[in-house]
């Protein structure tokens, strides 16, 4: 009767561990930062910035790791976390950093672009990225390009691609083929979100924009807004929605 017990005791555990959500998972957690595992590859970054309309605000970014290189897509929000970042990457995933890519020219994307180039890590936006970082006079990524660009991390490729205007005029999605991801920025709206920030927005081309990528990639697997949980395809449903 007692190993009967103990092996339905066994079992309980087994089916409540093998149950375990992936949102539960954290690689690693500060007050400034976080780190989610996505895949084998790719670690969603959550770190916070002070605004005046919205409070402190959650912010995501990416990194994908593959054969001891990895990319970062947008910055933490600040140098010194960014550094932490940086520390982590290096020194427990024991990987060089390849590049960083900015979605788009907001503090939330690019807020810590000079603790990566105080080390000569290059960084990568669109032209228009470029642009308006030296009009408002921020820190400006090194590399601009016009519509694409593929950079590969490891073995494995990582496609950016300016679609059109929505919450930015130069706003870009980055697209893991081999983990069927997109990181979508602010662009992408998590489930029941509001519209958010819009001062520097096309509200009329938002929907469009979106609808164009969700064509592109209609086998995605996972989604991650610039703010909020990530999810599938549905963020991008109700992204389109949203801006209709």
């Amino acid at each position: 009767m007692k190993n009967t017990r103990l092996v339905i005791l066994s079992l309980l555990l087994l089916f409540i561990t093998g149950c375990k959500s992936p949102k539960n998972t954290v690689a690693y957690s500060s007050d400034t930062l976080k780190l989610i595992p996505l895949s084998n590859n790719a670690f969603q970054h959550i770190t916070y910035l002070n605004t005046n309309d919205y409070g402190k605000v959650a912010c995501n970014g990416l990194v994908v790791i593959h054969n001891n290189e990895a990319i970062i897509f947008d910055t933490p929000t600040s140098n010194a976390v960014s550094t932490e970042l940086i520390r982590w990457i290096t020194e427990i995933k024991k990987s060089s950093i390849k590049a960083v890519v900015v979605n788009h020219f907001h503090e939330d994307c690019q807020g810590g672009l000079t603790a990566f180039h105080d080390i000569d890590i290059p960084s990568y936006g669109n032209t228009q990225t470029l642009a308006l970082s030296k009009e408002k006079n921020l820190v400006t990524p090194n590399y601009g390009f016009d519509s694409e660009i593929t950079l590969k991390v490891g073995e494995l490729e990582v496609m950016n691609r300016h679609f059109g205007e929505a919450h930015t005029a130069d706003n870009i999605v980055s697209y893991i083929p081999s983990e069927a991801l997109l990181f979508g920025g602010c662009m992408v709206k998590s489930l029941n979100a509001t519209k958010g920030y819009t001062g520097d927005a096309n509200l009329e081309e938002w929907s469009n924009t979106i609808q164009k990528i969700k064509e592109e990639y209609p086998d995605l697997k996972l989604v991650i807004p610039g703010h909020g949980d990530a999810g599938g395809q549905e963020l991008l449903d109700y992204t389109i929605e949203l801006f209709k």
